[in-house]
């Protein structure tokens, strides 16, 4: 059976898991803010000793590729790539938006009250980016895309035009933002979700099984939008 390592590192939390096919083996996470330089390795190292595996068991590397945080996308990816170099093994890498709206449709799955989520409402994962504005997407309930990733400024008539024919789900911390702003009946919210290695592995795991790999030198993060460098003020 084949053993996938997933790393997470997409906002301020990190996290690492281990999966054997479908099977998780074992997982870490931390929501330590900017941990990810300096915890990432000793992660990886647990959870291989925790499963009692060694890296040269693994058989591909799944990365979340972004958007998100620049310096956790930059760190995380750079790992990814080093263990695939190292191990002469794939690399799979998952938007983490689709991460987060596969997290919500699993959660509102477990939580089923009464509403017909095939056909009755939509997921839009969100991560915080900067101010008002976020980095999101659109899709239905079975996950399938109704409006790309993008980088979206929010006010309260945002997303009106689809609210007023559909339930939306907003899913991440992201949806903090807009909570505060939106009045609309229609709005959903699931604030306290955060992207997770462990269903990573369960998405990377599909990818595997179709051969969905990514060309290990060329492959970047999902930036989305340039890291910006502020300079200091100078009295």
């Amino acid at each position: 059976m084949m053993l996938l390592l997933s790393l997470e590192t997409s906002t301020q939390a990190c996290s690492v898991a281990l999966h054997e096919g479908q099977t998780i083996l074992a997982s870490r996470q931390t929501n330590t803010p900017r941990s990810a330089a300096s915890k990432l390795a000793v992660m990886i190292q647990e959870v291989l000793e925790q499963a009692d595996k060694k890296p040269s068991n693994l058989n591909a590397i799944i990365v979340a590729s972004g958007p998100g945080s620049y310096t956790g996308l930059r760190i995380g990816v750079a790992t990814a790539k080093g263990l695939c170099y190292a191990l002469r093994i794939p690399l799979i890498s998952v938007n983490t938006l689709d991460l987060l709206a596969f997290q919500g449709k699993q959660y509102l799955r477990d939580r089923r009250s009464g509403i017909e989520f095939d056909t009755e409402i939509l997921l839009c994962p969100m991560l915080d980016a900067r101010r008002m504005e976020v980095y999101c997407k659109m899709v239905d309930f079975n996950l399938q895309e109704i409006t790309p990733t993008q980088a979206k400024i929010l006010d309260q008539k945002s997303f009106d035009e689809i609210l007023d024919h559909k339930i939306i789900f907003f899913v991440g911390e992201g949806s903090l933002k807009f909570q505060e702003v939106v009045q609309h009946s229609n709005a959903r919210f699931v604030t306290d979700m955060i992207p997770d290695a462990v269903p990573l592995g369960q998405l990377g795991y599909k990818k595997w099984i179709q051969s969905s790999f990514e060309d290990v030198e060329s492959f970047e993060p999902f930036y989305l939008k340039d890291f910006l460098i502020r300079k200091p003020n100078l009295v």
